[in-house]
């Protein structure tokens, strides 16, 4: 059939319509754009102004579990894009300016010997961190992270992920203080004799006495107490017991996404006294109800493939067809930043962090991907009307403050109190022959 013509004055309308419409989009657009690109520009200006300090990057883990060349700092090259989230141009794009490197040691591999792997874990970060003196530096006091900063490097700070891996031993502990370690995770994902954790079995109600010893001789060292990973209880029982603020080092908002790793509002409300910082993760099961109810199903799907399909190899291909069918969804920088507001709003702008847990997890959220997008969520808090001041804060003014302080307490509670020499034997010891 033949298309009907239309009347000459409305096809001269059509055009007319459709010219000013393109014209219009040809005007709002690059004004879009340039309003996106100019907060963007402030933002990195902004990060260039103040100190960013990520709470926990897992670089000295990937390095170690590298399929090129496990373990071995000079192959695992900065310099170049690396396979995983962290080098040194994205840290630069990223504009870090200080970093808590992980020295994480499973809890499930206590066979092995944890000292053992701990130990290897600070040589590996510690070598990672001499190997490039033009562009990391270890940093063991805030003064330290200050001065790095007007140096042009990278604050290298320590941060021990688990418990598990002082052996109930506070000399262990010590020792790794006297390492570098600046932070102590009091437990990772498995319960210790001595604290539960969040994803553990729940049989202490929060610290024994030992525990509570634990928290003060953190305070006496200096070590700020990291609460990711614990139970509500552990984190409620700190709250009591230190003297010293705390840190959670990669937690989100738990009234935002109901999973144990995140942080109760009740837990969020107790921080300001306490001076407590807990530092927005980026973990996309953390931050997305999506991605939560998703990595629910899909445990499920393995968990069923398990028990009715004894062979491997098909185990494994029924797994990749539907995983194929059935593609996970992301975590979208907008969900971070609902976690980072949500903090803010309970527990106030000087309690909130960001602890992304880059290289230790398998991706960042869509917009979050590396180290080098944090100027991405910052412009994302621009656009939802934050201070620079409140920025700055975030960004690691607020964890600077909390290790100053830490640092205050330390440095009172050495004048009054020699290193503990408790065991856990004799102070747990009535809680273990209760029946």
């Amino acid at each position: 059939m033949q298309r009907q013509q239309m009347p000459v004055r409305v096809r001269v309308s059509l055009f007319t319509f459709h010219l000013l419409a393109i014209q219009l989009l040809v005007a709002v657009v690059p004004m879009n754009a340039q309003t996106s690109d100019a907060t963007l520009v402030r933002a990195r200006r902004l990060l260039e102004q103040t100190i960013l300090i990520d709470g926990h990057n897992d670089l000295p883990w990937e390095i170690r579990t590298s399929r090129e060349a496990p373990m071995d700092v000079a192959a695992y090259d900065l310099r170049t894009r690396t396979r995983g989230m962290t080098d040194f141009a994205r840290l630069a794009e990223g504009r870090v300016g200080g970093q808590f490197w992980s020295i994480y040691v499973p809890g499930e591999i206590k066979d092995s010997g944890f000292a053992r792997v701990q130990l290897e874990q600070f040589d590996i970060a510690r070598r990672m961190i001499a190997r490039y003196p033009d562009r990391l530096v270890l940093a063991l006091t805030a003064d330290d992270i200050v001065k790095a900063k007007k140096q042009k490097k990278v604050a290298s700070l320590l941060g021990m992920e688990g418990g598990h891996a002082i052996e109930n031993s506070l000399g262990a502990l010590r020792v790794y203080y006297d390492l570098g370690a600046r932070y102590l995770t009091l437990t990772h994902n498995v319960t210790l004799d001595w604290a539960d954790a969040a994803l553990g079995e729940q049989k202490h109600g929060g610290l024994t006495p030992f525990g509570r010893e634990v928290v003060r001789e953190m305070n006496r060292l200096g070590m700020l107490i990291d609460l990711s990973h614990v139970a509500p209880s552990v984190m409620s029982d700190v709250l009591t017991v230190t003297e010293s603020p705390v840190i959670f080092s990669h937690s989100s908002a738990q009234a935002l996404v109901d999973y144990p790793r995140n942080v109760p509002d009740s837990i969020l409300a107790r921080l300001p006294k306490n001076g407590g910082v807990v530092m927005v993760t980026f973990v996309p099961g953390f931050v997305s109800n999506a991605v939560r109810l998703a990595e629910a199903v899909a445990d499920s799907v393995v968990s069923e493939l398990e028990k009715t399909v004894p062979d491997t190899a098909e185990r494994r291909a029924q797994w990749r067809a539907w995983r194929s069918a059935h593609p996970s969804p992301n975590a979208t920088i907008a969900d971070v930043a609902d976690h980072i507001d949500h903090v803010r709003k309970v527990a106030g702008a000087d309690n909130v962090g960001i602890g992304s847990d880059f290289d230790g997890i398998g991706r960042g959220p869509d917009g979050l991907e590396d180290v080098s997008k944090f100027p991405y969520l910052f412009a994302e808090l621009m656009r939802r009307g934050w201070s620079d001041a409140d920025l700055k804060k975030l960004a690691g003014e607020n964890v600077l403050r909390a290790l100053r302080q830490s640092e205050a307490v330390a440095a009172r509670l050495q004048k009054a109190r020699q290193p503990s020499t408790a065991t856990i034997d004799k102070l747990d010891a009535p809680i273990a022959a209760t029946p």
